[in-house]
Parts: structure tokens; C-alpha cells; sequence
């Protein structure tokens, strides 16, 4: 019996040693310069919201079992850009501390970080219950892992003022190896994180590609999957075409396999929405996939100076607009800039993917 509560008493012993233990590492862990600054699992990262003191904020999720490429999403409407977001995760695993922040100077870096700060909540995927190195894992759930608070650079411009929340002194964050601070790769532009992503489809998840030009619908025309096959068709007429090219067909639709476009166009002139956009389309693009959904893309002309249209009698008379880049409104919604470099295969009338030569009738 007094064996029984001999261990009784070492195992509660013991369980308060390790409470204490822990509530001592918790509760110190500014007390001591270790490089414990950084996220170690970003495998774990599941959420991050962004936000600064202009109210602009971001919010970044992982879709569970999405391809590593569009595992993403910003606001919970839009796909993410990959690359982005992996240099923001791959900031929050290199960043380490360079140097802490004395106390005299405390105070003052703390009220400058107070009055402008891009702040970042990092939270992750973990389990109450995670045995034998992860082999045994019971109840998951998220946690916020940390909030940072990041603030001015320092003067030579290679590191930043970061205030961690909990912690008592705020330190300087630099990344090894990297010349900049850290502030540019946490925007709170959900723009900023957006994927310039239209459609990527393989050709076997392909069911219809339609072109329509408003200028020329004799020279409308539409790709379409017949079983294993495609045809063609004239969409003004509804007739289908034999003797395509099957070349530049194949051609055509190998391009949906990732098709991008350039930029947001985040501030478009007035007047080149009365010169351009406000104008019928030079092409409608119609891209559906076997799972029944549609893309639509809307090109129009871009000017290099819109204002100089203004002084034209006849705009139409002269070749001002941009050789390189054009509008395109996807799905009545996001304004971009697409290339021609990129669109040169897609936007050719019928007549082209009949034989004859290129035409540039987008430009």
C-alpha cells in the first residue's frame, strides 16, 4: 500500500515538474537569443491573414488536396499565385534574428512599429494528440502559431524591425543570404497574391473552344471534341468545316494547357475606355471543359498614349496602338493585359486554321 502511494506521489511530482517546466520555457522564451523566430513546419501552415494599419488585408488558405500548384486561395474566392505565396512561406522558414533590440531603444522602435506595420498571423495544422513522430495523430485542428508585426527596415536596408506578439522586445529580422527586408513579400493587396491564371486545361479535359470575331463573323469559329476527335465548325453558319489544319488546331489547344495573362490592369485611363473598351470586342474567347465550365475573354486594342487620340481627326488612320500587349476582360469581371506573344496561336480568324496565312485582324 505505501508502495501504491509512494508512485502516486512521484508521478504527480513528476507531472507538475513537467508543467512547470513548460510554463518556464512559455513564459521565458525572450529571456534567452535563440533562433526559435521562424515557422519550422510550413508544410503546417494552413491560414495567414494579412493586414496593415490603412485597413487593407489579405486572406490566404490552403485547399486540402489541391494539386501543388493551385493549393491556394485568396479571400476564399480566388486562386492564389503558387510562386508568391511560396516565397512567403519560404520567408517565414529562412528569417532569423540578427540582432535584438536593446532596451533604451525598445520604446521608440515599438511606437514606430505601432504606427505602421503590415501585421501577419501565421496559423497551422496541428493535432492535440501527436505520438511517435507523427504516427499516431488524434483530434486536428488549427492554431494560431504566431503574429508578428512587421515594421521599418533598418538603415542599411537589409533587414527589418519585427515585433513578435508575446514577446517582450521587439528584434531585427533579416533573411541569410538575402539583400532587402522583409515587408515587400507580405503585400495586403489581395490583387498582389492573385494567380494570373486563365485556364489550364490538358486537351483530353477539353470540350469546346469558340472564337468569335464581331468585325468578321464569317471568320467566327469553334473547335469542338467528338469523341476522341475535334471538329470544326463556322458559328455564323453553324457548318461544319473538313480540311482543317490539323497542325495549327493542335497547336491551338495545346496552349490552354497554361494560359496566363501579364497583369492586372490595375488603373486604366478614362479615355481608354472610351477609345477601347467601351468599343465592341475585337475577339470573344469561349474556352469549355468536359466539366461543363467556361471561360470567356473579351480582347480589346490598347493604345500606347490614349491621350494623344484627342488630338486625331481619324484615330483610325494611325497604328498607335501597343505591338506588344492587349486588354482582355475575363468573365465580365478582371480587367488584364495579355500578350500577343502568348495569343498570336488562339486569336486567327477560321481562314487561318484552314490553311491560309496568319492574320493579325486582334491588333
Amino acid at each position: 500500500m505505501k508502495r501504491k502511494k509512494n508512485i502516486v506521489v512521484i508521478c504527480i511530482a513528476a507531472a507538475c515538474a513537467a508543467i512547470a517546466a513548460w510554463v518556464a520555457i512559455r513564459g521565458s522564451r525572450t529571456s534567452t537569443f535563440e533562433q526559435d523566430f521562424h515557422i519550422e513546419d510550413i508544410a503546417s501552415v494552413c491560414r495567414v491573414h494579412i493586414s496593415d494599419k490603412e485597413n487593407n488585408s489579405v486572406l490566404l488558405e490552403r485547399i486540402e488536396g489541391a494539386p501543388a500548384d493551385s493549393s491556394w486561395m485568396v479571400d476564399g474566392e480566388h486562386l492564389a499565385s503558387q510562386p508568391v505565396v511560396d516565397l512567403m512561406l519560404e520567408t517565414l522558414h529562412s528569417m532569423r534574428i540578427r540582432q535584438q533590440v536593446n532596451k533604451n531603444a525598445a520604446s521608440n522602435v515599438i511606437k514606430r512599429i505601432s504606427t505602421s506595420h503590415v501585421k501577419v498571423e501565421v496559423y497551422r495544422k496541428c493535432h492535440r494528440i501527436d505520438w511517435f513522430g507523427g504516427k499516431l495523430r488524434w483530434f486536428p485542428h488549427e492554431k494560431l502559431e504566431a503574429t508578428y508585426y512587421i515594421g521599418f527596415e533598418t538603415q542599411d536596408q537589409m533587414a527589418s524591425y519585427v515585433y513578435r506578439e508575446g514577446d517582450k522586445l521587439p528584434y531585427i529580422i533579416h533573411i541569410p543570404g538575402f539583400r532587402g527586408f522583409l515587408a515587400p513579400r507580405f503585400p495586403t493587396s489581395g490583387i498582389a497574391w492573385r494567380s494570373h491564371r486563365i485556364v489550364a486545361l490538358d486537351i483530353k479535359h477539353l470540350a469546346r473552344v469558340e472564337l468569335q470575331i464581331p468585325a468578321s463573323p464569317e471568320e467566327s469559329f469553334a473547335i469542338y471534341r467528338d469523341g476522341d476527335d475535334f471538329r470544326m465548325e463556322l458559328t455564323e453558319t453553324h457548318r461544319p468545316v473538313d480540311g482543317f489544319d490539323t497542325a495549327r488546331v493542335a497547336q491551338m489547344l495545346s496552349s490552354f494547357t497554361n494560359l496566363n495573362f501579364d497583369e492586372f490592369a490595375r488603373a486604366v485611363p478614362n479615355t481608354e475606355f472610351d477609345s477601347s473598351l467601351a468599343r465592341t470586342p475585337r475577339a470573344i474567347l469561349r474556352i469549355t471543359g468536359t466539366d461543363g465550365r467556361t471561360r470567356e475573354v473579351k480582347t480589346y486594342i490598347k493604345y500606347h498614349n490614349p491621350d494623344d487620340l484627342r488630338a486625331m481627326p481619324d484615330p483610325e488612320m494611325y497604328e498607335m496602338f501597343d505591338v506588344n500587349r492587349l486588354y482582355a476582360v475575363i468573365d465580365d469581371s478582371d480587367t488584364v493585359l495579355i500578350q500577343y506573344f502568348v495569343f498570336d496561336n488562339i486569336l486567327q480568324p477560321a481562314s487561318y486554321f484552314l490553311g491560309q496565312a496568319p492574320s493579325y485582324f486582334a491588333r
